[in-house]
């Protein structure tokens, strides 16, 4: 079951659903050289980058995180996760990752690819062309705690 949608949560303050509903418009693919003005990036295993250009909400960041649909999921991610949906779910859990500002390793051992359930990060999960897309915001003074074990970790998410 997918998680809910940012855009079906009335009670969190929603600075942006107007920019979260209409995302497609805020987005581009091409070349990172081509894209250097976006607010945020993704870069792509195929050399392609996303940009976002929405504009900036005082108060709030902004992610994003794209991959190919129809790349192959890694095998040791598959089994450890589970193949179904698996870049939608990636891409919502590397989007949290860079909002919280939070290693991809640490944020596995707490949430899996899963997304923190206390409601403060709001995303959209889209599919622009052959990629799968999350955009999401959070309030600028987000953080997610980290197990004494992860205060070490490698950041693998950059």
């Amino acid at each position: 079951m997918p998680p809910p949608s940012d855009l079906d949560r009335p009670a969190r303050p929603r600075p942006v659903p107007g920019l979260l509903a209409a995302a497609e418009r805020h987005l581009r693919v091409g070349v990172p050289a081509d894209l250097t003005d976006a607010v945020t990036r993704s870069h792509l295993d195929d050399g392609r980058c996303v940009g976002w250009y929405g504009p900036t909400t005082p108060g709030w960041r902004v992610a994003i995180d794209a991959e190919r649909a129809d790349a192959p999921v890694p095998p040791a991610l598959g089994r450890r996760f589970g193949a179904q949906d698996f870049w939608a779910r990636w891409t919502r859990a590397e989007c949290c990752c860079k909002l919280a500002d939070v290693p991809v390793a640490a944020w596995w051992r707490l949430h899996g690819l899963g997304t923190p359930a206390d409601g403060s990060a709001v995303w959209r999960t889209l599919r622009v062309a052959d990629l799968v897309v999350t955009v999401g915001f959070a309030p600028a003074s987000v953080s997610v705690p980290l197990p004494a074990s992860a205060a070490g970790s490698r950041r693998l998410d950059r």
